[in-house]
Order: C-alpha cells, then structure tokens, then sequence
C-alpha cells in the first residue's frame, strides 16, 4: 500500500499511520458529522478527504450526518416557525417533510463529494435503504423518534464491498412513518449494533473540559458521570457524553468527542498520538 499517495501531505505521519492502521482492520469505525464540518467548505472538503482515506486504507467506515442548520434554513424560507421541548424540535406532518428533503439533500451532497475522491458510498434514507426503525420520543413531539432496531445485515453487506454507508438520521415507526432522530443518538445505536471498534462524534468544541477549561485527552465513564453531576459538563454536552456513556457501557470500544475544527481531525484522531478530541472508554 503506497500511503505516501494516501494520505495527505498535512495530515498524520507516515509512521504513525502505519501503527495503527493494524488496529483498526476488520473493525468498523462509525463518524458522526455535524455543526460546522458541514457548514464550511473547507472543513467539508477535508471531512470528505478523510472519509475517502479510511477507505483507501481499506478499513471500514459509516457516517452518519446531522443537518440542523439546512432544515432551519429550509423552514425559515418556508415561514415555519419551530417550536423547540427540551432542544428537541417539535416535527409535525409538514416539518418532517422538509426534515427529510434538507436531510436527503445533504447526503447526496456527500455521496458526490466522495464518488469525485474515489470513494464509492451508499445512501441510506427513510425511504431508501432504511436501516433504522424507530420508537416516538413522546406524543408531544410528534415525528422525532429513538432507534429501537438497527439492521446490522445492510450494514455490513455495504462495508464488505468497500463502499461507505452514509445515513440521514431518521428511521420508520411501527406507523410506517418517517421520524427524525438525533444524529448523535442514531450514531450511538449504529456503533453498539455494530460493536465498533470507535464512535466519532464530531463538534464544534476542543472536546470534554475540565475545571479549569483545559482539554482532557482521556477519560472512563465512571469519571464522565461524575462530571455531569457536578455541573462540570454541562448544557449541549450533557447528552452528547450519555451517548458516549450509553455507547462503552453497550459494546462500543472507545466514543471520541472530536474537534472538527481542527485540520484533518478523524485523521489525527485515528492515526495519530496525539489525537483530536475527548477519548471516552469504558
């Protein structure tokens, strides 16, 4: 494998690289992408880099991707107004609608991109490919959904052809509805499922902090917990570390808060010392 022609010229080093590519083969590493990794061309186009990497590496990869920030602007063009229960948006039958196409858009946004690095992806959506079926969160929130099953079988016959699942955060009810999930929760569910080898959770933040607000490289769940009950973690971070939590405890091997700020991050993340981000075991 000639790795000087794989990976980028500012990404990992070579020797690293070659460390821990062995770590990795026949594992599944789950990506979930969001905030401004999707929002700045710059940072998209290096998301997209590393993606098409882990797979010239011939190591097995999933995304899963967010879009927030496009079904806002979907419905702001539209004048619907949102109305939000404990951060979740209240998704009635014509919210989920444009959830799905600003969502779906966003995929095929991805598959593209990849398809021109040589990468060969596989979209999966409510409507094609569903791999997730859904409980409802509660009445109140109408179409926002869990993940009650993931279908591994789907799954795992995409990655045995060397090609990439990149899937919309949604699933069906037992209604045969769509339901919209949160990215984070349904790359949690994906990653047990699959026992993954890592979960990456990608954000706008340096990863978790400590009191003194300096990055902590490394921490088990027991310590996590313990920070969320003193008000260390607080506010957008707490669910995302019960994910985490919730992902070591089920199978998951290690859950990473990356910074997907930060230059080629999954790259220096995987295969690399020093990493990018918050690494959370059990």
């Amino acid at each position: 494998m000639d790795l000087q022609n794989i990976i980028p010229k500012d990404g990992p080093a070579i020797e690293e690289v070659q460390k821990y590519i062995e770590k990795y083969t026949d594992e599944v590493i789950v990506i979930k992408c969001g905030g401004s990794v999707l929002l700045d061309q710059n940072l998209f186009n290096q998301f997209i880099e590393d993606i098409s990497v882990i797979n010239k590496l011939g190591l097995n990869s999933i995304v899963i991707h967010g879009g927030g920030r496009n079904i806002k602007k979907k419905l702001d063009q539209q004048n619907i107004e949102s109305k939000f229960i404990d951060g979740l948006r209240v998704t009635d039958k014509i919210i989920i609608k444009v959830v799905d196409e600003a969502l779906t858009e966003l995929n095929l946004e991805i598959i593209k991109k990849l398809n021109i690095k040589k990468c060969k992806a596989q979209s999966i959506t409510a409507k094609k490919n569903n791999v997730i079926t859904t409980i409802p969160e509660r009445k109140e929130l109408g179409f926002v959904g869990n993940p009650k099953k993931v279908k591994k079988e789907t799954l795992l016959a995409i990655i045995k052809k060397k090609e990439v699942p990149v899937i919309v955060p949604m699933g069906i009810g037992d209604d045969k509805k769509p339901y919209n999930i949160n990215a984070d929760i349904a790359a949690g569910a994906v990653a047990k499922t699959l026992n993954s080898r890592r979960l990456l959770l990608m954000t706008d933040v340096e990863g978790v902090l400590d009191k003194n607000k300096k990055l902590i490289s490394e921490i088990n769940s027991k310590i996590a917990q313990e920070m969320i009950k003193d008000g260390t973690i607080i506010g957008g971070m707490i669910p995302k570390i019960n994910t985490c939590i919730d992902a070591v405890n089920n199978g998951v091997t290690g859950v990473v808060i990356v910074d997907g700020r930060k230059h080629h991050s999954i790259l220096f993340e995987l295969f690399s010392d020093k990493g990018a981000g918050t690494l959370i075991r059990k």
